[in-house]
């Protein structure tokens, strides 16, 4: 059948009543992510939480902001299904089945922290919209809020995971990193996984290396508040890696990078004899098809478009974006020269994979 005359088959009147629904939906919960980053960013759902059912003006008090902005940000929260309203006493409540997927002290599972990505989204929007048109890609310097929220997220995830879930998927490495080896952190942003590790294995020396100069600065400043003496950190391009390291360790950024098959030689040509490359990466595959029904399907191809893929090519880089998925990255990971890689998933996260790797 031509394209002409598939425009021209009969509609299902019950089928695109569903589907306009269903966009309806979008609409509506597209607005309701925007809400729930603001409702983040300015501590809302925190103080809803530790309040019994409040005013508005209670509401705004204990998060100390202008009530006229809190009062219709909680009639957003009630019509989305967020915050619960008695209309009798106009009080409103958080409950605490909520409030486990939208505060602070839900830590991993803090989802109202990955809203601001949205927001992000939308301020580089008409740059994509050109991109469309003209080819190219949206520079990394158009995010300048992109590392903190990126430094935000992980956070939630190595303080609670890293040394006791994370490090562990690798045989034997808690054992190494007490007793002492070297480690490299390849797009280590802020620096906070390599600050996690140090304090936790004294023994071992750490290294962060980042392309980002505002980045490495902050990571820098950190180390010192910790008072850290075995960790340190670098501005570099991941292609030019110097030193030769025991471990090498790199979370979700290889497919956002604009030479990842050079940053992957690079990697494997500083990896010691016997030592590991553990990469954590976005569970996906390379397969569209695959990819229908993941739990965050939309999302990731959203961010692709709006951040990882654009970035890369703003470059003139290879655009991976959502093309790196787990067939890809196993075969760019033995044309760097590694072997024996092991895919492994943390329980409760569905968004990433880690892949343990020796090189051959």
């Amino acid at each position: 059948m031509s394209v002409l005359g598939a425009q021209q088959a009969p509609l299902d009147p019950a089928r695109q009543e569903a589907f306009a629904a269903e966009v309806v939906d979008v609409l509506n919960k597209a607005a309701l992510a925007l809400l729930t980053s603001v409702g983040h960013q300015c501590g809302l759902f925190d103080a809803l939480a530790g309040l019994p059912p409040s005013s508005s003006a209670d509401i705004a008090k204990a998060a100390d902001l202008d009530e006229r902005y809190v009062r219709e940000w909680l009639g957003g929260m009630v019509v989305g299904g967020f915050v619960e309203y008695d209309p009798e006493g106009e009080t409103f409540v958080l409950p605490p089945e909520h409030a486990a997927s939208l505060t602070t002290a839900a830590g991993p599972d803090n989802l109202a922290g990955m809203m601001p990505y949205i927001g992000l989204m939308g301020e580089v929007e008409q740059q994509v919209v050109r991109c469309f048109r003209d080819g190219g890609g949206v520079p990394y310097s158009a995010y300048p809020r992109f590392q903190a929220l990126q430094a935000e997220e992980t956070a939630r995830v190595y303080d609670l995971a890293l040394v006791d879930t994370i490090v562990p998927l690798v045989p034997g490495l808690p054992e190494r990193l007490r007793d002492g080896i070297d480690v490299l952190d390849v797009g280590t942003g802020q620096g906070h996984a390599p600050l996690v590790l140090a304090k936790a294995f004294p023994t071992s020396r750490f290294h962060g290396l980042d392309q980002s100069e505002s980045g490495i600065d902050t990571a820098r400043a950190a180390a010192a508040r910790a008072d850290l003496r075995n960790v340190r950190y670098t501005v570099a391009d991941s292609t030019d890696i110097s030193g030769e390291y025991d471990l090498i360790t790199a979370f979700d950024v290889v497919h956002d990078l604009a030479r990842p098959a050079e940053t992957l030689a690079a990697i494997a040509r500083v990896l010691r004899d016997g030592g590991t490359f553990l990469m954590g990466d976005i569970a996906a595959s390379s397969r569209l098809e695959e990819n229908i029904g993941h739990p965050f399907g939309p999302a990731l191809y959203g961010f692709s478009v709006f951040y990882c893929m654009t970035t890369s090519l703003s470059t003139g880089g290879a655009g991976l974006g959502t093309v790196w998925g787990q067939e890809t990255a196993v075969r760019m990971l033995e044309e760097a020269g590694f072997g024996n890689i092991d895919i492994k998933s943390v329980e409760g996260d569905p968004v990433n994979v880690y892949y343990v790797a020796t090189k051959r």
